[in-house]
């Protein structure tokens, strides 16, 4: 087998990665973790040469891709709010879009507060470690019905260094903390409809209990919503990722629901407001718990 320069590994495994509208970026991504280089060092260094290691492992690597295996669980990992997250196929891979539930947030509480925050279905961890790197005084509560995602969520907590204010639970959405009170609560649930067709790499890779919810893309919320507003202290925040084209949904079950304090439908809340992403799609939804007049 003859000796390929980068460039040339480079223009040859992109080709095979297309139709992909992020082959060249992914090939890219996993030469550089091959070679232990940055961008830089690739644009500057064309044609040295791979040892025949390094081929062989980013062979691997590019075919595991061609057969749309997500870049992020090839490499095991993904970036989330500047901190480097570990991802396995056991949780969904963190998106840049969930950054904006973690601003929002961030933006409606004070920053040295010793607020407690649980965070529902954390998957990765990515939302509650970010909030408690964020906020040096939250206590945070990390939910999740599956064991295997609380593994990763608590490899990716002591990896930055926020493991002793972040508690994590096995739990069905709230159940496991029912009786608890919190300032804030956030998630990105499932809210993908099952008749809603994925692409492959999401379809066949990503874990299906953390895409879809129901025949609407409803349902969690449904379940969430009155388990939250009972969870919140008066003032708290409850902020939910939302799918394309659900804000209106969103907006009807938070106004729908009553809660405790009378008054009649959407009593519980104070406010109801939406945050758009950077396509100007409505991503996060707000809400505070009503404070008793």
């Amino acid at each position: 087998m003859p000796i390929l320069t980068v460039k040339e590994m480079l223009d040859e495994t992109a080709a095979m990665l297309t139709p992909s509208n992020t082959a060249r970026r992914d090939a890219e991504l996993l030469l550089l973790r091959v070679l232990g280089r940055d961008r830089a060092w690739l644009l500057t260094h064309p044609e040295a040469e791979l040892t025949p290691e390094q081929a062989q492992q980013y062979e691997t690597w590019i075919a595991r891709r061609a057969r749309h295996e997500p870049v992020q669980y090839i490499l095991g990992e993904q970036e989330f709010f500047g901190l480097a997250m570990r991802v396995t196929p056991a949780v969904l891979i963190p998106r840049p879009e969930t950054e904006h539930l973690v601003e929002a947030l961030l933006e409606r509480v004070p920053n040295h507060a010793p607020l407690r925050i649980c965070d529902v279905g954390t998957g990765s961890g990515a939302i509650a470690v970010a909030l408690a790197h964020a906020l040096p005084r939250a206590q945070v509560t990390a939910l999740d019905v599956s064991a295997a995602a609380l593994e990763v969520a608590r490899e990716n907590a002591e990896r930055h260094r926020v493991a002793e204010r972040v508690r994590f639970v096995e739990s069905d959405l709230l159940d496991a903390v029912r009786g608890e009170r919190f300032d804030a609560i956030v998630s990105n649930p499932p809210y993908i409809a099952e008749s809603e067709i994925l692409e492959p790499q999401v379809r066949d890779y990503e874990p299906h209990a953390a895409l879809y919810a129901g025949e609407t893309g409803l349902e969690v919320y449904r379940r969430l919503i009155p388990e939250a507003q009972e969870a919140l202290i008066p003032g708290g925040w409850l902020l939910l990722e939302i799918g394309h084209g659900q804000r209106e949904a969103l907006a009807s079950l938070l106004s729908s629901h009553p809660g405790s304090f009378g008054g009649g439908p959407g009593a519980a809340w104070d406010a109801v407001e939406f945050v758009n992403d950077l396509a100007g799609i409505p991503r996060v939804a707000i809400a505070r718990r009503r404070v008793r007049q």
